[in-house]
C-alpha cells in the first residue's frame, strides 16, 4: 500500500485503539442525524464509505437494515465486520434511529 502511487493512506491513522472508540461511538448513537455526522467523519478522515439503508425484502429486526462498507485496501478483514455489527448494536439501544431511518426512505409512510 505504501508502494503505490496516489493511495489513500488515510486508514493507516485507524489504530487498535482509535478503532475501539470508534466502535463506542457507534454503538451509542443518539440520532439519526448523528449516525449520517459519524458517516461522514469516517468518509472524511479514513476514507471508509459506509452505507446505511433499509435492506431490499422486508426490514422486521436490525438485521434487515443493510450496512455495506465500500471495498478499501488497508482494511482489515475484522474491523470490516465489527463496523456494521457496532452500528446494529447501536440501532438496537435506540430503536428510533431505525424507524427515522426508514421512514427517511419512506417505508413508514402508510403507518
Amino acid at each position: 500500500m505504501l508502494q503505490k502511487h496516489g493511495a489513500d493512506l488515510r486508514i493507516l491513522g485507524l489504530t487498535r485503539q482509535e478503532e475501539k472508540r470508534l466502535l463506542e461511538r457507534l454503538e451509542n448513537l443518539q440520532s439519526l442525524a448523528d449516525l449520517e455526522r459519524l458517516q461522514q467523519r469516517m468518509y472524511e478522515q479514513l476514507g471508509l464509505r459506509v452505507a446505511v439503508a433499509p435492506g431490499f425484502n422486508e426490514v422486521r429486526t436490525m438485521r434487515g437494515i443493510d450496512i455495506q462498507i465500500a471495498e478499501h485496501p488497508g482494511l482489515c478483514r475484522k474491523t470490516r465486520q465489527s463496523i456494521p455489527a457496532a452500528i446494529r448494536r447501536g440501532l438496537e439501544k435506540n430503536p428510533q434511529i431505525a424507524y427515522a431511518l426508514l421512514n427517511a426512505n419512506d417505508l413508514l409512510r402508510d403507518a
